[in-house]
């Protein structure tokens, strides 16, 4: 039996999650305390990070909050010098930085010709650029200690073009490519201890995408219903259900897997509607 547990171990690894505070983070954050990892918790807003932390540590685990935008470099430079400065390396990084916004997102008030432009950039620049620039910096960390672990979030609308999330779809798509790009990137050119993967997480219900699934009630709008109706397990998921998953890419039970992208979606990708 500890030969199994082995495979899955992480303890005392120092593990960065971006987008640390929101509803996925926190509890990847969380999963991966819990399992031994020494976790660092990224956000915009540094009051959400220490919650998130406080959780952690009155649980027995280790975790520390740093404000950050993952779409400054110049800001993911300065964490990075933090981070190691106090712990001297960077073994995870989980990019859970994302989200959507109601004006870059097609509806009965607003065409696709009608979309901001904006609103577009800024989604786009969130998903993307927010995972690329972190794989810079904390991923530039890993290539010269020569190991290291990148699992980016994506989502299905990155393998199954969804209606009306024109931006956030076109985003998670680059990142799934760019996940491909990467893991071969780093295997070739710096070490094949340099893992990257990805997880496409289906519908969860998130603070970025309520107004699509639920009305002012609370109850489920047209398309929520549909997303069920078309989702074999009959539900959404929930931010537990990315655990196990996360720990396996993370673990060393995945060091032959690289480059992947991995759907954690209740059926949805496999259902076809009939």
């Amino acid at each position: 039996m500890s030969q199994i547990l082995s495979l899955f171990a992480i303890t005392g690894q120092i593990a960065i999650v971006t987008g640390g505070s929101g509803v996925l983070g926190s509890e990847m954050a969380r999963t991966l305390a819990q399992a031994g990892a020494r976790v660092v918790v990224i956000g915009r807003r540094l009051e959400a990070c220490e919650e998130v932390v406080s959780s952690i540590q009155s649980s027995g685990g280790e975790a520390i909050a740093i404000s950050c935008d993952v779409t400054n470099k110049a800001d993911l430079e300065r964490a990075r010098d933090q981070i190691l400065q106090r712990y001297g390396t960077i073994d995870i990084l989980v990019n859970g930085a994302g989200g959507n916004q109601a004006a870059a997102t097609v509806s009965q008030e607003r065409s696709f010709f009608e979309l901001d432009e904006q609103a577009v950039n800024t989604v786009f620049g969130l998903n993307f650029q927010g995972t690329l620039l972190p794989c810079q910096v904390f991923g530039g960390v890993m290539a010269k200690q020569g190991h290291g672990s990148i699992v980016n979030i994506s989502s299905m609308a990155s393998l199954r073009p969804l209606t009306r999330v024109v931006s956030y779809g076109a985003a998670k798509a680059a990142i799934n490519n760019f996940t491909q790009w990467l893991a071969s990137h780093m295997a070739q050119e710096y070490n094949t201890h340099i893992r990257v993967n990805a997880i496409a997480p289906g519908f969860f219900l998130t603070e970025q995408n309520r107004f699509l699934l639920t009305d002012v009630n609370g109850g489920q709008t047209a398309r929520g219903k549909a997303i069920l109706a078309h989702t074999p397990a009959g539900r959404y998921g929930t931010p537990e259900d990315l655990a196990g998953t996360l720990l396996w890419l993370v673990s060393p039970s995945a060091s032959f897997v690289t480059g992947i992208v991995v759907p954690v979606d209740g059926g949805f990708a496999a259902f076809s509607g009939v």
